[in-house]
């Protein structure tokens, strides 16, 4: 019998499997990595030595209004340990700047105060000058193009006024964007809902190219880069991190090629070969990317990579924020199947891409392949049912509903964090 560690909320889990079942373990050897500084040495280093740039402290001096734009409260960025060095870096350079520290919603909600004192600290957050971006505020909104897609370009205002434009954030891999990170801090995370709902288009979602670990052809990436160049984004310090979440190595420089050399040092550590069988068990990599149901497809995406035709995919997350998403919710509850879903999403033009369509869209596309077990005992399970899943309030009533369905001997590829690996098929 294995044991294996599975991640929810901000613990693990015990999961059991019996050897016979077992056929594969999945893991980014990023868990298993040692670094060879400890945290804010690895950052400070990072800052010491940019990649193809200039340092921070250079670019900031007679820099008057500088924006830094961080990341919301679903992202696991150590901000704590990287926002007191930034700061102090580009005060090195300019002591009197005006500094606001913006923060990427993307297409989510608000971060609150106790989720900005958790994540960035009572003194950042008393003494600092936060705001978060919120991608349907017209006012807060400036037009500075057309995307590559042919959508309209909107970015917030402060980071278009910014005399220096900064972002931080870590690179994992990424579901639709090949990878986290880099020019993703713009879009989405500072853009308007329209060119959100443009760049998540279905045509784009449905490109063989938009998966994990893919930059080369992606149409999603492409667009992002061009954003993140519109508004100048001159300097990235984008962090890898561990199981625990703590950091491993920093990259920090040149927009693209500081996001570029991180993107290779995780897709070394990240890349495993799919294991295919009848189950396939996995995570959202528990908190705070395990918060909402919206957020835990992400999970099921890797398990989907290494899944048989017909296999089930079981994914613990605690989502005790619900589904994430009202209009991603309403999808599936007004409609009585995936494909039902996924027909009407297909046939939407992209100037008509509706809220968390994407979402919907990948999630369809799974749930047309397989049955899907969403394992939590922090979230009704009225609400996952309406969704099109099954519910289960632990691994091991899981195991036995799949077992039911696929048979006792039933193959088992164990996938513990499925936002940290990209699977090769």
């Amino acid at each position: 019998m294995s044991v294996i560690k599975i991640p929810y909320l901000k613990g693990f889990i015990d999961l059991e499997i019996p050897d016979m079942n077992l056929k594969g373990i999945l893991e980014s050897r990023a868990h298993h990595f040692h670094a060879n500084d400890d945290e804010v040495t690895i950052v400070r280093k990072a800052l010491e030595n940019p990649i193809e740039s200039s340092r921070l402290s250079e670019l900031a001096k007679g820099k008057k209004n500088i924006v830094i734009i961080t990341s919301d409260h679903t992202r696991p960025v150590p901000s704590k340990i990287t926002l007191p060095i930034l700061l102090e870096e580009i005060r090195c350079g300019s002591p009197d700047a005006e500094i606001t520290i913006l923060i990427a919603t993307g297409f989510h909600r608000s971060t609150t105060y106790e989720e900005m004192t958790k994540k960035f600290g009572e003194e950042i957050v008393n003494n600092e000058n936060l705001i978060n971006h919120v991608c349907g505020n017209d006012s807060s909104l400036v037009k500075v193009g057309i995307l590559p897609s042919g959508g309209e370009l909107w970015l917030n205002r402060l980071a278009i006024g910014a005399d220096l434009l900064v972002s931080e954030g870590f690179i994992e891999p990424h579901f639709f964007a090949g990878f986290s990170g880099g020019r993703k801090s713009v879009l989405p995370g500072v853009a308007g809902k329209t060119t959100v709902l443009a760049n998540h288009c279905s045509k784009f979602i449905h490109d063989d190219n938009s998966r994990t670990g893919i930059l080369e052809g992606n149409p999603i990436h492409k667009d992002m880069l061009f954003a993140a160049e519109a508004a100048n984004l001159a300097f990235i310090l984008n962090v890898v991190i561990d199981a625990d979440k703590k950091i491993i190595n920093a990259f920090a420089g040149h927009p693209v090629k500081a996001h570029a050399d991180g993107c290779d040092f995780v897709t070394e550590l990240a890349s495993v070969n799919a294991v295919y069988s009848d189950i396939v068990i996995t995570s959202n990599g528990g908190y705070p990317l395990d918060q909402n149901i919206y957020q835990s497809v992400k999970g099921m995406t890797a398990a989907e990579a290494s899944a048989k035709e017909d296999a089930v995919i079981i994914i613990a997350a605690a989502c005790n924020d619900g589904h994430g998403g009202e209009a991603f919710y309403q999808t599936f509850l007004e409609n009585k199947t995936a494909h039902d879903i996924m027909d009407k999403i297909m046939g939407i033009p992209m100037e008509s891409t509706i809220p968390d369509q994407w979402e919907s869209q990948i999630l369809a596309r799974i749930l047309i392949k397989h049955k899907v077990i969403l394992v939590t005992d922090e979230c009704d399970p009225k609400l996952v049912t309406d969704m099109h899943m099954l519910h289960a309030y632990t691994l091991d009533e899981a195991l036995k509903m799949a077992y039911e369905m696929k048979g006792k001997d039933a193959s088992i590829t164990v996938i513990p964090d499925g936002v940290a690996v990209i699977v090769k098929k």
